[in-house]
Formats: structure tokens, sequence, C-alpha cells
């Protein structure tokens, strides 16, 4: 992406005091939408006021939360807002962003972990390995259907297609067997 900052380089972010951002990597404007995607990308960014030199990020990234929220897509329930509220004053605040950062660390970890897991599971699953087998058949179908996809000039399967669907379909059998036998 053209956002992306180079080699660990933080993207700069101008905004003006008509409230336009400035992305000084592409030399072009950009909007909120951008810089959350570019969040969604791990793109390292800060947003600097453009008169001031202020850094102004951690107001961005926030009003970015403002308008997701807004926007329906609600994330933070309300209890924690109230209680996030009630700690700023509290003699506990000055630990809560740490704690907030590890929390979401731990969370992305163990999410990246879940997917994984998930992922291997599938494909270890027998009868997950026998829906891909038939998405196959069913993308080899519609090839059929479509002239000069996956075709041969000669109108033979290439080479080892043949064997995979008598493999299909001798599986197909054994499962109808198996069916038949329940079914008595």
């Amino acid at each position: 992406m053209a956002n992306q900052a180079k080699d660990g380089e933080t993207v700069i972010i101008k905004k003006y005091a008509n409230r336009r951002l400035y992305n000084t990597r592409t030399s072009s404007y950009i909007t909120l939408d951008h810089l959350a995607q570019m969040v969604k990308e791990n793109v390292d960014f800060k947003v600097i006021d453009a008169k001031t030199g202020s850094d102004l990020t951690h107001t961005i990234l926030t009003q970015i939360i403002m308008e997701e929220e807004a926007s329906g897509e609600q994330m933070l329930p309300t209890n924690f807002l109230r209680q996030l509220i009630s700690m700023y004053g509290n003699s506990m605040q000055a630990l809560l962003p740490g704690y907030l950062e590890a929390s979401m660390d731990h969370f992305r970890e163990n999410q990246t972990k879940l997917r994984k897991a998930i992922e291997d599971s599938i494909g270890a699953n027998p009868l997950a390995q026998i829906a891909q087998r038939n998405m196959e058949m069913f993308k080899a179908a519609a090839a059929a259907f479509v002239p000069g996809a996956n075709a041969r000039e000669d109108g033979q399967p290439a080479a080892g297609e043949g064997d995979q669907l008598a493999g299909l379909r001798e599986q197909m059998a054994e499962m109808q067997r198996k069916l038949d036998q329940l079914g008595k």
C-alpha cells in the first residue's frame, strides 16, 4: 500500500486548521477512514498539528473510535465506558493504560492462537476434507461448462485428475454403502 512506511519508518500525517489531514509520504489528503485502514494494516503513523507541531495522534485515534462507535459498529460496552470514565482522576489512573495495553496484546495473541488451532483442526477433520474435495469436484464441473477453462485439446483429463476423480467416486460409493447400512 502507498501509505506503508519503509522499514519501520513512521508516516507523518499533518493536520491543518481546516481539519484536513495530509499524508506526507504519499503527498495527498486523506480521511479518518484512511487512517483507520492504516491502523488495521499495522502502518505506524504520527499525526501532528501543521501549525504548532504538537502530537495529535491520541486525539485522532480517539476520534476514529468515536466515529466507529457512532456508525453502529459498537464494540465498547456501556458499562465498560462508565468504568473507564470513573477511572479518570482515580489513584489507579496511571496503572490503567499499561494494564489495558497488556490485556489487548494478550487478547490478540490468543486470537492468533485460536485461529491457528481452528485451521489446524479443519485440516485434520475428515468431514472438512470431504467438503474440500466436494468443492474441487464442483469447481471441475463448473469449469466443464465454461469453454476453454481447464480443458485439454485431446479432451482427456490432465494427469492425476482421472485418479482423483476415481478416488472420489470410490469414497462416495463407500459413504453411500454406509448410509444404506444405517438406514436398515
